[in-house]
């Protein structure tokens, strides 16, 4: 277990290299970092015996067959791209606690079920503005927008996914329909600082919020900083600034019921000291996992920034740029992951994610749950992000052992 452990804990540091440098880790999506720390798992996972492959929208499947020819698979995985400078853990701990799960279970002979290693690509939504991609592709719910997507650099997403060999035009083919697999588990950092507030060490997710995207765009009238009126203004950014607060105190209206409201990206035109701000540009996420609370407060957002509007002058549009729905995980799934932190006495509860993963799409096709382990203080997309050897080493005895309880 010493072995195991130690190389658990190298190849987590090893991947943490595969980064565009600065602060914490950047391994952007179809990035040259992201498809180099791609092939090293690759590699990791023919050492492990798995017969390897990429479907068309390029995740990676890692299959070790099982002792019943044409039994539906028992999947584990996750990401491996990241926000920028973002943290070591989230997405790779899932990668790599699949692989080690997977490794110790060839070692111990075939089970019934063959068992797979999914590497998701472009879960996180930093370069094109839209989450969990590989998952979608691989579901079925790929978003026709996804053609008009461009990360800051003005490259295309068709275009970076045709840098590595990939077809847009090719991504539905690589849904896998419901008889191709028989559970999927994501390993997962919890993102949060709820387990270890409460002392414990495994999660078992109930519910994923989903998250719905909002763009608004104000328009004002740009003019000299210095000579127009203060009461003659048409200020864009005033405009935002009190769309942002509404957003908080409509969101804290619903916190009660798990739903929560971000203003996490501004663009202020033409952003120059001296001019009044002609036009600004939101980026709004709203998360949980009570649909009918999600309704409500996008609906007070939108009645807020209309109010907004009229008072200051101000047009505004709003665009629904993403609008996903809280998805249930698997109750026997719950259960068996529960069976087995009762056979391993692993302190555990049962909790909601507030964050997106890739195992909510996977529902969609398979049972499915996650197990969640602490992280420091809670901290996540972050170079500070940091989860403790032990911690890491007794998730990834609950998703062996979840497994091995699957695929038998």
């Amino acid at each position: 277990m010493a072995v195991d452990r130690e190389w658990v804990l190298a190849t987590i540091a090893e991947l943490a290299g595969f980064s565009e440098g600065g602060p914490g880790i950047t391994r952007l999506a179809f990035s040259d970092e992201d498809r180099r720390a791609g092939e090293y798992i690759q590699e990791l996972m023919r050492q492990a015996g798995l017969t390897v492959r990429r479907d068309t929208f390029g995740n990676i499947i890692g299959r070790l067959d099982g002792a019943l020819p044409g039994a539906p698979a028992v999947a584990t995985g996750s990401h491996l791209d990241t926000v920028p400078e973002g943290g070591r853990f989230d997405g790779v701990l899932g990668v790599v606690g699949g692989l080690a799960a997977i490794r110790r279970l060839a070692k111990q002979g075939p089970l019934t079920h063959p068992l797979e290693l999914i590497v998701f690509m472009a879960e996180e939504s930093s370069r094109f503005g839209f989450a969990t991609m590989g998952s979608k592709a691989m579901t079925g719910l790929v978003n026709p927008a996804w053609a008009k997507a461009k990360d800051h650099a003005g490259i295309s997403f068709a275009d970076a996914l045709g840098r590595q060999g990939l077809n847009l035009a090719d991504a539905r083919s690589s849904f896998r329909p419901r008889d191709e697999l028989k559970a999927f588990i994501e390993l997962h950092i919890e993102q949060g600082p709820v387990l270890e507030r409460t002392g414990k060490t495994i999660g078992i997710v109930e519910a994923i919020a989903a998250p719905t995207r909002l763009k608004i765009i104000v328009e004002g009238m740009a003019g000299h900083s210095g000579t127009t009126p203060m009461d003659d203004r048409q200020d864009a950014l005033v405009s935002a600034a009190m769309i942002i607060l509404a957003v908080q105190e409509i969101a804290m209206e619903q916190h009660h019921r798990g739903t929560v409201g971000t203003v996490g990206v501004i663009r202020n035109h033409p952003n120059v000291m001296n001019v009044i701000p002609g036009r600004v540009e939101m980026g709004v996420d709203i998360r949980g996992v009570d649909h009918d609370s999600i309704i409500e407060t996008i609906q007070d957002i939108k009645d807020a920034v209309s109010t907004i509007a009229d008072g200051q002058e101000t047009p505004v549009a709003i665009e629904v740029v993403t609008a996903d729905k809280p998805v249930p995980m698997n109750n026997e799934i719950i259960e068996t992951i529960e069976s087995v932190c009762g056979q391993l006495d692993m302190p555990y509860r049962l909790m909601n994610s507030g964050a997106g993963h890739d195992a909510m799409n996977m529902a969609a096709i398979t049972s499915t749950g996650m197990i969640f382990i602490p992280c420091r203080g809670g901290v996540s997309h972050n170079p500070a992000e940091d989860s403790a050897p032990d911690d890491i080493m007794k998730g990834i005895d609950v998703l062996t052992a979840t497994i091995r309880q699957l695929a038998k």
